[in-house]
């Protein structure tokens, strides 16, 4: 059977692409999760792992969606070797249970791993400068300004909070947050 592995870091991420590549390598079975690579233990990818056999395809759309960490990668993919399992990843081909098949596959893994390193990398790199000016603020800059969230509990004082949501469009969650940090700060 031909099994497929799609994942996505973040819920926030589509898996919808990786589906549709998967349904088009006609792929008996498709397996997916939302979970993020750095961590070894994906509950979905390990269930998967569990139940392949020999004469199975593993397929997934690119290295990185397999393994973060090239010893992982290699660890993992030896191990269904011994299995009998093959591996696809389609962005590289069908990985050969021969010396030339395993030495790509670790080139490739380790540039994989070179990737991810350099990303976080250049991120850190990039949050360390932004801290040294003095407007730095981490996170997600503030959807409404200070005078829209005032604006909004002035009017949250005469209507509901479903009333003033509908008139600003601050949800009620935000209001609340506001609120008790109003309340606080008195």
């Amino acid at each position: 059977m031909k099994y497929g592995y799609a994942r996505v870091s973040t819920v926030n991420q589509d898996l919808e692409s990786q589906l549709q590549t998967l349904e088009n390598e006609n792929c008996d079975k498709i397996y997916s999760e939302k979970f993020t690579g750095t961590k070894t233990e994906r509950p979905v990818f390990t269930e998967l792992l569990e139940m392949l056999k020999e004469g199975d395809t593993l397929v997934v759309t690119k290295l990185d969606r397999f393994a973060r960490t090239t010893e992982h990668g290699i660890r993992t993919v030896k191990e269904l070797f011994e299995r009998g399992v093959k591996v696809h990843i389609l962005n590289m081909g069908l990985v050969e249970n021969t010396p030339t098949g395993r030495l790509i596959f670790n080139i490739l893994s380790a540039f994989a791993e070179f990737e991810r390193d350099m990303i976080v990398e250049r991120t850190q790199e990039g949050k360390a400068i932004a801290k040294q000016r003095g407007d730095f603020k981490e996170g997600r800059p503030n959807k409404f300004s200070k005078k829209q969230i005032e604006h909004a509990l002035e009017i949250l004082k005469t209507h509901s909070y479903k009333d003033v949501e509908s008139m600003t469009g601050i949800s009620k969650s935000t209001l609340i947050r506001a609120k008790k940090k109003r309340e606080v700060a008195k």
